[in-house]
């Protein structure tokens, strides 16, 4: 006695059948549901794999990348969300703000006594101007075009300029100390008065050029790690999402310094930086103390 075929079941399903799936029929996943598929197998609407597999190199990956394209669109998306502009590439700074504060120096300096500068007067004002010309040169409008040369040369500008304000500096102090500074109070004031704005001014520069290697290198993201703790930097949720430290903002943590001869909201986390600052407050009160107190001399 010889067995029959199977019978397909009455409500015309495939249960029974393990034969492979026909193109023209419909594949059902492991929850039950059917899509239709493709020549290969696949997805309707996939091209087979062995079709491009046999495509040129340079077609298959002009295809590969179009897939990427939406994905790298969200990672973009979602980096500007969660990480910090601090903490990524973003555009360089404008130019004019460090350029106007270096003006504002260079001017400062050829107000000053002669008796209290470096001979000849405008020696120092003429190097320091054109090494500011060649800077601008080098990025006329944003300053994000990297070289060891620019490099070199914005730290030899900084450099000149607090050579310049610490020779001013001394001399007065070493006069009012030694007795030989015998200008009228009003003189002594403003001449005090314009040694302690070129040094806010200079600091500035300084702690602008340190942080985390200079402002190319934080609009490039190399490092990660502040020199100068911002609170933006502590609480992001409080700030825009393109935040990050522009030379205003050492500009005012040069002020507050000179002010209160402490940090204020600005912390330095570096051995560097705190001793720019040490070095600031030193100038910054010798500076007030003597020339006010030598002025209120002279005044009574």
């Amino acid at each position: 006695m010889t067995d029959s075929p199977a019978s397909p079941p009455p409500d015309g399903s495939d249960e029974g059948h393990s034969g492979p799936v026909g193109p023209d029929r419909a594949a059902t996943d492991p929850g039950g549901r059917r899509h239709p598929t493709g020549p290969a197998g696949g997805p309707a609407g996939t091209p087979p794999a062995a079709a491009v597999r046999e495509l040129p190199a340079a077609e298959r990956l002009a295809r590969i990348e179009a897939l990427l394209a939406p994905a790298r669109g969200e990672l973009a998306a979602a980096e500007r969300r969660f990480v910090p502009a601090w903490q990524r590439a973003t555009r360089g700074e404008p130019r004019w703000a460090s350029t106007g504060a270096v003006l504002a120096a260079v001017i400062v300096q050829l107000t000053l006594p002669a008796r209290l500068t470096v001979r000849p007067q405008w020696l120092l004002p003429a190097l320091a101007l054109a090494l500011l010309v060649a800077l601008i040169a080098a990025n006329p409008h944003r300053i994000e075009h990297r070289s060891r040369g620019y490099r070199v040369g914005a730290l030899l500008l900084t450099a000149l300029l607090s050579a310049a304000n610490a020779w001013s500096a001394f001399d007065l102090v070493r006069g009012l100390i030694r007795g030989t500074e015998t200008a009228g109070a009003g003189i002594l004031l403003s001449t005090g008065g314009a040694i302690w704005l070129t040094n806010v001014i200079v600091f500035s520069l300084w702690y602008w050029e340190g942080d985390r290697g200079g402002p190319i290198a934080r609009a490039q993201g190399d490092r990660q790690t502040a020199d100068f703790l911002f609170v933006q930097m502590q609480s992001p949720e409080l700030a825009p999402p393109h935040w990050e430290p522009a030379f205003f903002d050492y500009l005012y943590l040069s002020f507050t310094n000179a002010t209160a001869f402490s940090p204020t909201d600005v912390m330095p986390l570096v051995r560097w930086a705190k001793g720019l600052m040490m070095a600031q407050s030193v100038v910054s009160l010798l500076t007030v103390v003597l020339v006010v107190a030598r002025a209120v001399n002279i005044l009574k």
